[in-house]
């Protein structure tokens, strides 16, 4: 059965629900903003266009993208342009970065950036994939900024054990990795060189090297799955020992991506929310704007880890 609109989906702007309506910038956003120019970093939160930017980065979260903003791989759904970086590597942006969110904690008051998340493109033409340079990014931040907590959301590093281990022994909090949608639209949505399989493969290595270490995946809605296929694809996730689930609307950034096939109802996705958490997903979060790195400091740390005494020491 397709996943149908609720019936306040008759209430839109611009052909879209009411309920996608972004909120305006806060003040602190625009100081932050300005930092991340100064510091010459990148943010998934820009380059992907991301509706929440603003709420995230005000709210005390922030997502970083390193190794670059091209990627190698060309998935149908991502505005991240595409190209061959040519082996370029900034090998003083761990550094940069580290002192980017320390000055940003240098706002103070209720704004202080607790949780980062650090991303990447695709880097297939690196020979460790830029695994390397992830764990010194991680490194760098949690000794700048002591109790930081850190998530790492990494490419697939193509199933390579290896990678997955060195990202892994830098200490991360959350380590995630998505699988972006059910099985059956893989070949349609991702790169040809991704997989759901392999996916899934980077996921369980990441609970074999350490068990303790939360793990943590999303999918996006909208691109044609049905509602069975989305709990087959959590039942997946849960084998591999997924504890952390993240699910949104998929949103097309231009004429050039893949069409959205609906718009999924905040209440439809609250029924998929409880879904997944009587399957037994430790933590849930979904609705029409939730992203892999949605608030997740709000959303997860404050819920989930530090009721568990995570300390952010890795």
């Amino acid at each position: 059965m397709r996943i149908q609109l609720a019936a306040e989906s008759t209430h839109v702007y611009g052909g879209k629900p009411g309920w996608l309506k972004i909120r305006p910038p806060t003040e602190t956003f625009s100081e932050l903003k300005g930092l991340v120019a100064h510091f010459g970093m990148h943010t998934v939160c820009q380059e992907a266009h991301c509706p929440n930017m603003s709420e995230c980065w005000s709210g005390g979260t922030a997502t970083f993208m390193v190794l670059g903003d091209t990627c190698t791989r060309g998935c149908k759904f991502c505005s991240v342009k595409t190209g061959n970086p040519k082996g370029i590597v900034n090998s003083e942006e761990p550094f940069m970065l580290a002192q980017c969110v320390r000055e940003m904690n240098g706002l103070g008051g209720s704004n202080r950036i607790d949780y980062i998340v650090i991303t990447s493109v695709d880097r297939d033409e690196l020979p460790d994939q830029g695994a390397g340079h992830f764990a010194s990014c991680v490194r760098e931040v949690k000794a700048a900024v002591p109790g930081i907590m850190v998530e790492v959301l990494t490419p697939d590093f193509r199933g390579s054990n290896e990678c997955v281990r060195t990202v892994v022994e830098a200490g991360p909090d959350v380590f995630g990795h998505n699988i972006e949608t059910v099985r059956r639209l893989q070949r349609n949505v991702r790169d040809p060189r991704a997989g759901y399989g392999q996916s899934l493969s980077v996921l369980a290595a990441v609970k074999g090297m350490n068990p303790g270490i939360f793990t943590k995946s999303s999918i996006m809605l909208g691109l044609g799955e049905t509602e069975e296929e989305v709990i087959m694809a959590m039942n997946d996730l849960l084998a591999v020992g997924v504890d952390i689930l993240t699910l949104g609307q998929y949103l097309r950034p231009s004429s050039w991506h893949l069409p959205v096939s609906e718009y999924v109802s905040p209440e439809k996705f609250n029924k998929l929310k409880l879904a997944g958490e009587r399957l037994g997903f430790k933590y849930v979060a979904a609705g029409p704007f939730v992203r892999s790195s949605y608030r997740a400091g709000e959303l997860f740390v404050k819920n989930v880890l530090k009721k568990q005494g995570v300390n952010g020491n890795g």
